[in-house]
């Protein structure tokens, strides 16, 4: 039997459910969930692998018009995974009416096949899912339309079956036991930020960076020190809250999942710092892993 893999990119506007998409398709948590628009800032690959096929499924930022340099570092991974799609998952959800024009435009350019997936459709009824798929048949021809529930699974075996279907015949291009490109290090810093999009408002979650500083694994307990930047001195103020509440709640919450994720007892010492303005500057940006022109 002939093996199967290729890139299977999902794009789509914030908000729509990629990350939940992603994690289902995957089994594991792999993307930020939250209710927050922007939650994913990287390119994240999720590798499913069977016998004969390797699934190289890939989450990226939503779609956004960007207003600082930080945003247009997340619109150049969206570039990126434009070019090196096999298949396209562009996702929309129930109710929604158009995705970037420019967006679709280039896919179809492409030529590559693409499954456009309308997700949510467990919040509505069959005639507005009906609706849905007629009103996407007109916006985007040429993409076969498949209606999904990513947080209830529903539907996406067939999804899974068409994309084995689509791929091209190739060996695979990671190994077969490995899960993602990213490190433990990365997956760290991510459940701390997700706590941190959950636990506080307005403009300090968008302001707020993780970097684990260290990772120490001892028999019984692994020791993390990370630490959050933030764009302001008020920022930082407000993340340690009156006797240092609020970070201890965030700590508390992302120990928990952290100790779920590497399956061992955790100590987590946090510190915020500033780093001024980091989300415009070119430096900081590449300092803390973004992709750069």
């Amino acid at each position: 039997m002939k093996h199967k893999a290729g890139f299977v990119n999902i794009i789509g506007n914030p908000n729509v459910g990629k990350s939940t998409l992603m994690n289902s398709l995957v089994g594991a948590n792999l993307s930020i969930i939250t209710s927050k628009a922007q939650t994913t800032r990287h390119r994240i690959l999720g590798l499913v692998n069977g016998d004969d096929f390797q699934i190289v499924y890939s989450d990226t930022p939503g779609l956004l018009k960007p207003n600082y340099k930080l945003q247009e570092s997340m619109m150049r991974y969206i570039s990126s995974a434009l070019k090196d799609a096999d298949v396209f998952l562009v996702i929309v959800e129930i109710g929604q009416k158009s995705i970037d024009s420019e967006v679709i435009e280039h896919i179809k350019q492409t030529g590559i096949p693409v499954l456009l997936l309308i997700n949510k459709i467990d919040l509505t009824d069959q005639e507005a899912t009906v609706k849905a798929i007629e009103h996407w048949e007109k916006q985007f021809k040429g993409a076969e339309i498949i209606p999904i529930s990513a947080l209830h699974k529903f539907n996406l075996q067939s999804v899974i079956d068409r994309l084995l279907e689509l791929l091209p015949e190739s060996p695979a291009y990671y190994p077969k036991d490995e899960l993602t490109d990213k490190s433990m290090r990365f997956f760290i810093s991510e459940i701390i930020r997700e706590k941190v999009l959950l636990n506080f408002k307005k403009e300090v979650p968008y302001s707020a960076e993780v970097v684990v500083e260290e990772f120490k694994e001892e028999e019984k307990i692994i020791k993390i020190k990370a630490t959050i930047f933030v764009a302001r001195e008020s920022q930082r103020k407000i993340m340690i809250g009156h006797n240092g509440a609020a970070i201890k709640r965030l700590g508390t919450a992302a120990r928990k999942d952290i100790q779920e994720f590497v399956d061992n007892h955790v100590f987590l010492d946090l510190t915020i710092k500033v780093d001024k303005d980091w989300r415009n500057d070119d430096k900081a940006l590449k300092k803390y892993g973004y992709e750069q022109e």
